[in-house]
């Protein structure tokens, strides 16, 4: 049995000013051929599809596509999405007789000419296999699902939970597969649209409405002839014409249970919507005031808006202003990304003393620039090899450790994960331990900073990925949709 195995990952925040391109997947991984097996065989959703495959004792070939992940960022170009379309139509006509198509992907990434990439690519897709050709995708649960995916697909399974496990995700495709390649299930889908978005600070699955919402996903798929429940909280930047939350249930062979099912969840999460928009964030000034007075342990500080995770660019100033106007004393660690300063402080070198702009020059729109006096204290960068979101490296390009009085701020030239990992700062020697507080570029995934955290604050912030929907000018997200609109009375039906 040979199987082709092929992923497309890329979130896209339309209110982000970095464009997507071939680049961008090669700081985080591009492969073509066999390199995908030897790149992704412990990792990742392709990593998860083959260890199900193996654990199954399915007799099959494994037939390498293409592997792309790049992250969050803004649109990709027209050229980008076009080198996908034509690596992976190229490859399956010339793979030769093939049994069935794994494909992960995210499922909101969008194109400069394409709002919905991966329905299109699907649906060239299933014009070259054909109609009966198994075809089992898995999802990011914060994807947009579409009609155009659902039509061309025969199965799908998305996150369960958040920080999200992407080896799971393909574990359950593969076994979904291997259930239908083997006889044993018929899979039938049944989906629904909601007309909510929200901002990103009730994500977790771990508590609170989130939690609630994916518990019942789970107890469905303990009722019989259910095959998976998938639950789909949008992402909040995306600005498309079928944007807005979703679920997607897939029974054996049984259409009339797929829509019942599909209606109890969606009608689920619009009970909950107001729980869902909840606010936690506090100012700036709040923020750094309350880290101040902690006893001890390390403070996480989430910057909300300025989520690398999101698709915003990671070079805002707003705390970093902030902890200077207070002159805090405790040892604080902060991300930047702004190639103009690394190249400055190599020029200047290590010890030395330098006045610099820092930050704020990739988004015209919520950027500051910060002009600060710091010393260099160390040169570093480039690619890490460390497992982070289910991929096992990054690149930052050129970094550089400043220090401005008590705070370590370490500038790269890339994004990379924004100081997301402990691994940006231990490059340069220091001890995350040794910290007061440290921020991170995304609302939900300090998860690797856990061993030293005893509180996180969320910090609302400006920026392409704030919490605060309504600030952004939104051109093709349908309406109305709650909370942008007022609507009340909607029933999944």
């Amino acid at each position: 049995m040979r199987i082709a195995i092929a992923s497309y990952g890329q979130e896209t925040s339309s209110f982000s000013q970095l464009p997507t391109t071939l680049e961008t997947f090669g700081l985080y991984g591009l492969y073509e051929g066999e390199d995908i097996l030897e790149k992704c065989r412990e990792v990742g959703a392709i990593g998860g599809f083959m260890t199900a495959t193996e654990e199954a004792g399915l007799d099959w070939t494994p037939v390498p596509i293409i592997h792309g992940w790049a992250g969050a960022h803004g649109a990709l170009t027209a050229e980008t999405l076009d080198y996908f379309e034509q690596a992976i139509c190229n490859g399956l006509k010339d793979a030769g007789p093939i049994d069935a198509l794994f494909f992960a992907l995210h499922g909101a990434a969008v194109a400069d000419n394409e709002h919905d990439t991966e329905g299109r690519m699907l649906t060239k897709i299933r014009r070259i296999v054909g109609p009966d050709l198994p075809i089992i995708i898995s999802l990011d649960h914060h994807a947009n699902l579409t009609q155009q995916m659902v039509d061309h697909v025969d199965g799908l399974v998305a996150h369960r939970t958040q920080p999200h496990d992407q080896f799971e995700t393909g574990m359950l495709a593969g076994r979904m597969l291997i259930s239908l390649l083997r006889g044993e299930t018929s899979p039938t889908i049944a989906w629904r649209n909601i007309p909510l978005i929200t901002h990103q600070e009730q994500f977790l699955t771990s508590h609170g409405p989130m939690k609630a919402w994916f518990d019942l996903a789970r107890s469905i798929e303990d009722r019989p002839g259910v095959i998976s429940a998938s639950t789909f909280p949008m992402q909040p930047w995306l600005d498309v014409p079928e944007g807005g939350w979703s679920v997607a249930v897939v029974t054996d062979n049984d259409s009339a249970l797929a829509d019942e099912l599909a209606t109890e969840l969606a009608n689920f999460a619009w009970g909950l919507r107001e729980d869902f928009c909840k606010l936690d964030s506090i100012s700036p000034e709040a923020a750094i005031r309350k880290a101040v007075d902690s006893e001890k342990g390390l403070i996480i500080l989430t910057d909300t808006g300025d989520s690398v995770f999101g698709g915003a660019t990671g070079d805002s100033t707003c705390i970093l202003a902030e902890m200077i106007r207070q002159q805090i004393e405790q040892p604080a660690l902060v991300p930047m990304v702004d190639p103009e300063a690394v190249e400055a402080a190599i020029e200047a070198g290590i010890g030395a003393s330098f006045t610099v702009t820092l930050g704020g020059k990739l988004d015209p729109t919520f950027g500051h620039p910060l002009e600060v006096t710091a010393r260099v204290a160390g040169i570093g960068g480039g690619r890490f090899d460390v497992t982070i979101l289910g991929f096992e490296s990054f690149d930052t390009g050129r970094a550089v450790l400043l220090e401005i009085g008590a705070v370590k701020v370490v500038v790269s030239e890339k994004r990379g994960i924004g100081g997301n990992h402990p691994a940006v700062y231990e490059q340069f020697g220091l001890d995350i331990g040794d910290a007061r507080m440290a921020v991170v570029k995304t609302a939900s995934n300090w998860q690797y900073y856990q061993p030293w955290i005893s509180e996180v604050i969320r910090v609302d912030t400006p920026g392409a990925t704030m919490s605060h929907l309504d600030q952004f000018d939104w051109h093709y997200l349908p309406r109305p949709i709650y909370p942008l609109d007022e609507l009340t009375d909607w029933r999944a039906r």
